[in-house]
């Protein structure tokens, strides 16, 4: 889990040094669009927010809360840069990203239940070595 959690944070971390550093070449390769004024702006907000992102989920010994963060924002952004496609407003890498995200997503509930199948918790149910014990005892 915390390798997955390290790859969804650092991918964060890089696009919001990107959208801080120079948003219009993140914007162009994802909408085919230009931007200015106040579009920069808020371009090199959300690429702060982004950094924050990554930096609040990076995983420690609990990584319920990382896991729950990166599923909610990838999740979500997977349905809205969809529907931005499919809208039509296409450059060349908004199909990737919306793959890349969607992965990252299913990645992420991978991950995650096999964390929770190795340590013997099976969801809602308690563990096989609780109920093990309870046998012997």
């Amino acid at each position: 889990m915390k390798k997955v959690l390290i790859l969804t944070a650092v991918t964060e971390l890089l696009t919001g040094l990107t959208l801080l550093v120079y948003p219009p070449i993140l914007v162009r390769l994802l909408f085919d669009s230009e931007i200015a004024g106040a579009g920069l702006i808020a371009s090199r907000i959300a690429g702060i927010s982004l950094i924050s992102l990554g930096v609040a989920c990076w995983p420690d010994r609990n990584t319920l809360r990382p896991f729950f963060g990166m599923l909610t924002y990838n999740f979500f952004v997977t349905l809205y840069l969809a529907y931005v496609g499919i809208r039509g407003d296409v450059g060349i890498l908004l199909w990737p990203v919306v793959a890349l995200h969607a992965g990252l997503s299913v990645l992420l509930l991978w991950a995650r239940r096999k964390e929770r199948d190795s340590t013997g918790r099976m969801a809602g149910n308690p563990s096989i070595i609780d109920e093990s014990i309870k046998k012997v005892a």
